[in-house]
């Protein structure tokens, strides 16, 4: 059954489409494989004198294997100490001087570098990158600091962050086989044990050009990007393909728990997971949407009901990220003062179980579907929106051009499809609970 949609949905709706369409479409977008394999989209947009560079190398924790686990997180700060043209700090200071800067993320599932500049800096960003990507330094020394300043950021983050310290634990009981199961820091003993031997094994295999997907929009020419690519990273030899990922994940046929207990803890936090398909699933846009209705807004049927209603959250959010692999949709919530983590649990439970047996009203799916066109709009936007949503496209979903027909498959998901998904994915067997509280010893009049 189609949805029925209000008017003013139907006017958002059409002046979403007019609005990107007039801004961007896929014709606008030139793509083109260099001969060493590196794939290269490239989007002018002149509304500003600027440019960016997005680099998604096609690695992350999920390429990993017990040993070695976090590599690809540890090279995320490597990327940045030295290589043979530019030594180390100067690839920032250099960028700097050109009136640029940037950053970079790690997932599950790929690394992304994230330059922007003015336009007239492209080809300093093209002698910055080509250089760090075929002479990358992996200096000893360097490498020494780098695995302190991580092992570092592990602990600390573990101490300060209650949501990394349950999640690390329900990854680890929601996989069994899967590399998904450790978190992209990785673990403790394998950061301290990494070889010099991983380290240039790694780089060579995952930062090789044909494991890349790079995006340059902005005030710049086609043709020129072409040419300085070619220049710059043409000659960079490609390397055989990395061994793709075949483990799959087996299905979960019960429910799962995992427990941890920290001192610090004010009052409990609950973190479910459900094993959901990969991005490319067609159900991936009604999952989007499902956990949108679930947490996103006052109105949301987490935040009204638990937050403001019954008082048994001070905090809730759920999320459903695109993956390669068949992935997990949470559902995270912080009980309010007072709240046990059993009765904060059965409130979630609730809401996700009345989903399942009534599902969701059509205002509510219009909201949603209009809140995801209105801020994929603003994404695409800017040309630092562009060049994400471009890249994220090409990798997670195969094809750039897809992004251009995502405002469609929002819309075209029913109340129907809801339902099934809610009950397709949000079983109780299919579920992973972590249930973080404080220690024992916290508790005195427990004892």
């Amino acid at each position: 059954m189609r949805t029925i949609r209000t008017v003013a949905g139907m006017l958002l709706g059409g002046l979403f489409c007019l609005t990107t369409q007039a801004a961007t479409q896929a014709k606008d977008v030139t793509q083109f494989t260099l001969k060493n394999g590196m794939t290269m989209l490239v989007l002018e947009d002149h509304s500003i004198p600027n440019a960016n560079m997005y680099l998604f190398w096609k690695v992350g924790s999920r390429n990993e294997h017990p040993g070695i686990t976090g590599l690809s997180h540890f090279f995320e700060h490597m990327m940045f100490n030295g290589s043979k043209k530019y030594g180390p700090k100067m690839f920032d200071r250099t960028m700097e001087a050109a009136g640029g800067s940037n950053n970079a993320y790690t997932t599950n599932d790929v690394t992304v570098y994230t330059d922007w500049f003015p336009s007239d800096a492209l080809e300093t960003i093209f002698d910055l990158e080509a250089d760090r990507i075929q002479y990358l330094d992996i200096d000893p020394d360097m490498v020494e600091s780098e695995r302190g300043v991580v092992a570092s950021e592990r602990s600390t983050g573990l101490e300060n962050s209650n949501f990394r310290a349950i999640y690390e634990e329900v990854l680890n009981a929601a996989f069994r086989a899967h590399p998904y199961s450790w978190p992209v820091i990785g673990h403790e003993s394998d950061i301290a044990n990494w070889s010099m031997d991983d380290l240039r094994s790694y780089h060579q295999t995952y930062y090789a050009p044909n494991n890349a997907v790079v995006v340059v929009v902005g005030d710049v020419k086609t043709v020129e990007v072409k040419k300085l690519a070619q220049t710059y990273f043409e000659p960079i030899p490609a390397q055989t393909p990395p061994r793709p990922i075949h483990t799959v994940e087996p299905e979960q046929k019960g429910e799962r728990r995992a427990y941890l207990q920290k001192a610090s803890v004010t009052s409990p936090n609950i973190l479910m997971a459900f094993h959901v398909p990969a991005a490319t699933d067609p159900d991936y846009y009604p999952l989007v949407l499902l956990s949108d209705i679930l947490s996103n807004g006052n109105s949301s049927r987490l935040q009204s009901s638990l937050v403001f209603e019954q008082q048994l959250a001070t905090d809730v959010f759920t999320d459903m990220s695109p993956s390669l692999d068949p992935y997990l949709f949470f559902v995270y919530a912080t009980a309010a003062p007072e709240v046990t983590a059993e009765a904060l649990e059965q409130g979630m439970i609730a809401q996700i179980n009345a989903v399942m047996e009534k599902g969701v009203s059509a205002d509510e799916l219009q909201k949603v579907k209009n809140q995801r066109q209105v801020n994929f709009y603003r994404e695409l936007a800017t040309i630092n929106g562009k060049a994400n949503a471009l890249g994220d496209y090409a990798t997670f979903f195969g094809d750039y051009t897809k992004m251009f027909g995502a405002a469609a498959e929002y819309d075209k998901v029913s109340l129907d499809d809801i339902k099934r998904v809610a009950n397709t994915y949000l079983r109780r067997a299919n579920r992973t609970v972590g249930v973080l509280d404080a220690t024992e010893d916290s508790h005195e009049n427990d004892r």
